[in-house]
């Protein structure tokens, strides 16, 4: 379905290359279904995700795998070009975070859960709720040359799961509401496998293909949720000032 001026914009941001095809890709395809513009962004280009590749090699390998995920959607990629295990909450992670909330003007972001099992998917989390809330501020400056002017609203903030849905000692970590993606769910497995330098890393490591498999599971257990084959879970950012209406659900449901 081609693209409408009148259905929401979304952005799906997470830390690394594949995280967004693994939490919510399938989500994302179902939007798409209905007209809205997709932009996905990594914080980092993955530049650690290799024992046998250094940092300069790997990050184009998975640049270019990012792409061709988000070409098989027809969504737009970029990277924001922070580095693996070095995300942190400061003044210049805010304005590079808010720039991109700012150039892709979404009305729904999806994010990291604040709470998951390492720091770069929790510092991503807290970035992109300060960022989508600094976004709309006219006198947060993001010191870059031709700036994207404010937005003029805060979007509607969504959190993924958590890896495996629970916490930092295993417990539980249960969602506010799932998403049936069994229409779609076929699509998000083609986008995770086109991270083929992850898929072949784990493949090598545990002797079978353990990186699409997981993603099977997880989805088909939050599926069992719900009653379908399939599903992906989220939570809202209810805070002040966030909207409280459920826009992504409504759109969905």
């Amino acid at each position: 379905m081609a693209e409408s001026s009148n259905s929401p914009r979304v952005l799906a941001i997470h830390a690394h290359p594949d995280d967004v095809e693994f939490q919510c890709a399938g989500t994302l395809a179902r939007l798409k279904k209905l007209g809205c513009a997709i932009s996905i962004a990594t914080m980092t280009p993955g530049d650690c995700g290799s024992a046998k590749l250094g940092p300069i090699d790997i990050s184009r390998v998975r640049r270019e795998e990012a792409r061709q995920a988000a070409a098989l959607l027809g969504a737009e990629c970029l990277c924001l070009e922070f580095r693996d295990l070095q995300i942190i909450i400061d003044n210049e992670g805010r304005r590079r975070v808010t720039e991109a909330i700012r150039q892709t003007r979404p009305d729904i972001v999806l994010t990291a859960p604040p709470i998951d099992y390492m720091s770069d998917h929790e510092m991503t989390s807290r970035l992109v709720r300060d960022a989508c809330f600094a976004a709309s501020v006219p006198n947060f400056d993001t010191c870059v040359a031709n700036p994207a002017p404010p937005t003029t609203k805060i979007p509607h903030l969504y959190y993924v799961d958590a890896i495996e849905g629970i916490d930092w000692y295993g417990r539980p970590i249960p969602p506010e509401f799932i998403i049936d993606i069994s229409e779609t769910f076929a699509l998000k497995r083609d986008m995770l496998a086109c991270h083929e330098s992850q898929r072949g890393w784990l493949m090598q490591q545990h002797g079978i293909d353990e990186y699409l498999e997981s993603c099977c599971r997880w989805s088909s257990s939050r599926g069992k949720e719900i009653g379908v084959a399939y599903g992906e879970a989220f939570t809202q950012h209810k805070g002040h000032p966030y909207p409280h209406d459920n826009l992504l659900l409504k759109l969905l449901s």
